[in-house]
């Protein structure tokens, strides 16, 4: 007698979609805002922004969500493309190894770089980067795997930097208050989750077809992309040219960045949650499929970054709303949280429904604290070596991740859940620094704006 085994694929609720928009809208929707001349509560809806700074916020938002769907157009587009033009596992480890390896030993000091020579010239480089790349995927039918791992690495380093660094000086110089750049804070984690979205759509719809004809579509929509991005930098971008001297500026980030032990605290923090991001995406398809199930893993995609909008909608309620907390003192049970998430997929296999839920708390937890930590350097950081400094944060975030893919995919001296332990680690040790940030910050709080 035979035995008929029914293929058992797991999808997502669809409610699980509904859910995230309606509960983004509503937080969004529901925020009160304090007014500024009196105690009268404000909706949404009836706060009033000076028309340079919706000028400036419009043109800003427009810029950074068509950089931020040709950042997820290739992370969403590459496995395939690799998959396509039979790569093998090994190489998908090498490229990625090259690439972390470029972003360390290049991109560490791109911030710097930008510091001196403006964020401007440094953002027209991550556009050229990406018009770059794409061409050249365009012409040639399989492009060198280094080239490209190189080439986006860098361009994603300086997307980790220059945008905010470019948005917190020009709303510095005009003279807009802080509440407001908060605004901004969450708007861009809301803003690049959203384009993430909108790039899956797009490579989805791109590919679909004739094989040969849709695999060089995403790569001539990154074209056209990047080059409308060049247009709006170039023409729309006022910037003043930086006059600082290299030896003026290595003083003052001696002074100001190494010589400062709470700027050194606020910086592992990033490195640690950059970190338990990286790791997340690397090792959450093959976490989620380890039971051998069916898994339509593009339909749990959006849910992630989905969960993460909800989470950037909820900063302003804890910092500018009703449920007001300070900073630190959020982030020290925020990254808590995160860490018995990840110290739970680590310890223990999950059912694929379990996971997918912590995985969803998890980023949430990351569109909090992405927007928080923004805030926390626009106290702590000069503006003119803001740049600077969140890239030298991201270098042991890179040289850890260089190191794990390296004995993980060639040497199989560690598992998955050891590195997913290394980053729940790391988060409750950001929950530390986040502790003695609190007991030795500013009292009261003090911004700063130049030197």
């Amino acid at each position: 007698m035979g035995v008929v085994i029914e293929s058992d694929v797991w999808e997502p609720n669809k409610t699980l979609y509904l859910f995230l928009l309606v509960s983004c809208f509503l937080s969004i929707f529901c925020l009160p805002h304090r007014s500024v001349n009196s105690n009268r509560v404000l909706t949404p809806f009836e706060h009033s922004l000076p028309s340079s700074l919706l000028r400036f916020q419009r043109n800003f938002l427009l810029l950074y969500s068509i950089s931020s769907v040709m950042e997820g157009l290739w992370s969403v587009f590459g496995e395939y493309e690799l998959a396509y033009y039979g790569v093998d596992k090994e190489q998908m480890v090498l490229s990625l190894c090259i690439g972390y390896a470029a972003a360390l030993f290049l991109g560490t000091f791109l911030g710097m770089l930008s510091d001196l020579i403006g964020q401007k010239k440094v953002c027209l480089i991550f556009c050229i980067l990406h018009l770059f790349v794409s061409m050249w995927k365009r012409i040639f039918a399989h492009p060198s795997v280094w080239l490209a791992s190189i080439c986006l690495s860098l361009a994603a380093s300086i997307f980790s930097f220059s945008f905010e660094t470019w948005m917190v000086v020009t709303h510095d110089k005009l003279g807009h208050r802080q509440d407001t750049l908060d605004d901004k804070f969450w708007l861009m984690t809301f803003t690049e989750s959203a384009s993430f979205i909108g790039s899956q759509v797009i490579s989805n719809w791109l590919v679909l077809g004739n094989t040969e004809t849709s695999i060089i579509s995403p790569p001539t929509a990154a074209v056209l992309l990047a080059i409308l991005s060049i247009i709006l930098v170039a023409r729309e971008w006022k910037e003043v040219p930086q006059t600082a001297a290299s030896k003026d500026y290595r003083i003052y980030f001696t002074a100001y960045i190494f010589g400062d032990k709470r700027v050194w605290l606020l910086a592992w923090a990033q490195a640690c949650i950059q970190f338990s991001i990286a790791v997340f995406w690397i090792l959450w398809a093959s976490t989620i499929v380890a039971d051998g199930r069916e898994v339509q893993l593009g339909l749990i995609y959006p849910c992630f970054l989905g969960a993460r909008m909800l989470g950037s909608t909820t900063f302003p309620w804890f910092f500018s709303g009703p449920l007001y907390l300070r900073t630190e003192d959020c982030l020290v049970y925020v990254f808590i949280v995160m860490g018995f998430i990840l110290s739970i997929v680590a310890y223990d296999y999950q059912e694929i429904g379990v996971l997918v839920t912590l995985f969803c708390l998890f980023h949430v937890c990351v569109g909090l604290v992405l927007p928080s930590l923004a805030r926390l350097r626009t106290m702590y950081v000069p503006n003119e070596l803001r740049g600077g400094m969140i890239s030298l944060s991201l270098a042991p975030a890179n040289a850890a991740i260089l190191f794990l893919l390296l004995q993980r995919g060639y040497y199989q001296c560690i598992e998955n859940s050891t590195i997913m332990a290394f980053a729940a680690l790391g988060l409750f040790s950001a929950s530390g620094c986040l502790y003695l940030l609190k007991r030795w910050g500013k009292q009261p709080y003090q911004n700063w704006h130049k030197l």
